[in-house]
């Protein structure tokens, strides 16, 4: 049926065929290689992604926890200055008081006038 030098023929075509579609998959890549290389890519980027977000969330947290602690000092410090003022306050009222009773004058502050200068 098939001479030897048929034989050789198809042999070297097959061949030469084998090679065309090998530099043919070289120069644009294994589809199946590029699927996989793609596959490996989403889940990188995915983790990488979710890597982000945490970090972000804890950037976050520690953000808040901070502003948070900051306001507390901050709360702190008023009502010790506001309970300043009123220590204040109530000694300077007493030292006039002490006045007007060393002259042997009455004081003429009632409750009602006490608690409008607390209040101002």
């Amino acid at each position: 049926m098939f001479s030897v030098l048929d034989t050789l023929k198809m042999c070297a075509g097959i061949a030469a065929g084998l090679v065309l579609y090998h530099l043919y998959a070289v120069s644009i890549g294994y589809p199946s290689a590029a699927r996989q290389a793609r596959a490996g890519y989403i889940m990188l980027a995915e983790k990488v992604a979710a890597e982000a977000r945490a970090a972000e969330m804890e950037r976050q947290r520690n953000a808040a926890s901070l502003a948070s602690e900051e306001n507390r000092k901050r709360l702190l410090a008023a009502e010790a200055a506001e309970q300043a003022a009123r220590d204040t306050l109530e000694t300077e009222i007493q030292s006039y008081e002490l006045q007007l009773s060393e002259k042997n004058r009455a004081c003429a502050v009632t409750a009602a006038d006490r608690q409008w200068l607390l209040r101002h």
